[in-house]
C-alpha cells in the first residue's frame, strides 16, 4: 500500500494547512498493517516506481495541489486501477490536486470546488457499506465541508450532509445540484476506488469511529463483497 501524502509543489503554500499529514500516515500504515498490507509512505511523488505502481496493491492519497505525478506514473495508475491490480483510498484533500490531469477526476470521483464551511454538523450515513456500518443512521461530526463539482454518476454516496445543516449565509455558499457528498465509492473498470472528504482536524485521526470509516473503506478497497 501505498501512502502518499505529497507536499513537495508548496513546501510553505496550499499544502501546509494539512498539518495532519505526519499523524494520517502513520494511522493509514497501522491500517494497512491490520489488513496485511505492506506501507510504503511516499513524501514526494517522483519516488514512486512506475514498475512498482504497475504491480499492484492500493494507493492511498491524501494529496493537494499539482501533485506531479510522471505521464509514465499516471499510465500506472491508471491502466492498474483499470485493470483491477490497483485500487484507490483517497482521503480530504486528495480531490483538490492533479488540476492538469484530466482523468484524475474521474478515478478519485470528483473534483474539489471550495469549503464555505467549517463547523459541526449531522451528516446522514448509508450503512449498508463496511466504511460505515459501525456508525448509525446520522453522525454528528465536525469538519471543513467541501463543495465538488463532475461527481461520477456511478459513485455511491456512503456519507452526505443533512440537510439544513449548513449556513448558507456565508460567503461563497451554494447549494450545488449533486447536494453535499462526503464519501463515495465506485468501480473503476475492474477496480475499486473509495473516498472520504473527512480528516481535516487531528481529532479526526484520533477518533474510532472515523478511523473505522478509513478501515472499512479500505477493505471494500481490497475487496470486501459488500
Amino acid at each position: 500500500m501505498f501512502i502518499v501524502t505529497d507536499v513537495s509543489p508548496y513546501p510553505s503554500g496550499p499544502a501546509g494547512v494539512h498539518g495532519v499529514l505526519p499523524q494520517a500516515a502513520v494511522a493509514l500504515t497501522e491500517l494497512a498493517e491490520l489488513a496485511s498490507l505492506e506501507a510504503v509512505r511516499v513524501d514526494a511523488v517522483p519516488d514512486v516506481d512506475p514498475a512498482a505502481l504497475a504491480s499492484g496493491g492500493v494507493l492511498a492519497l491524501f494529496t493537494i495541489g499539482e501533485t506531479p505525478w510522471t505521464d509514465a506514473q499516471r499510465a500506472a495508475i491508471t491502466d492498474g486501477v483499470r485493470s483491477g491490480r490497483l485500487g484507490i483510498l483517497g482521503v480530504h484533500a486528495a480531490t483538490d490536486a492533479c488540476t492538469s490531469w484530466e482523468e484524475y477526476g474521474s478515478l478519485i470521483g470528483a473534483r474539489f470546488d471550495g469549503h464555505p464551511w467549517t463547523e459541526t454538523f449531522d451528516i446522514d450515513v448509508d450503512v449498508d457499506h463496511p466504511s460505515t456500518r459501525h456508525l448509525g443512521a446520522v453522525w454528528r461530526w465536525r469538519d471543513e465541508v467541501y463543495l465538488f463539482r463532475d461527481l461520477r454518476p456511478d459513485a455511491r454516496v456512503l456519507l452526505r450532509v443533512a440537510d439544513g445543516q449548513l449556513d448558507m449565509s456565508v460567503p461563497n455558499a451554494r447549494r450545488p445540484s449533486i447536494g453535499f457528498p462526503l464519501a463515495w465509492c465506485f468501480a473503476e473498470g475492474r477496480g475499486r476506488v473509495f473516498y472520504s472528504a473527512l480528516g481535516h482536524f487531528p481529532g479526526a485521526w484520533e477518533t474510532p469511529d472515523y478511523l473505522r470509516h478509513l478501515q472499512g473503506g479500505l477493505a471494500w478497497v481490497v475487496g470486501d463483497p459488500s
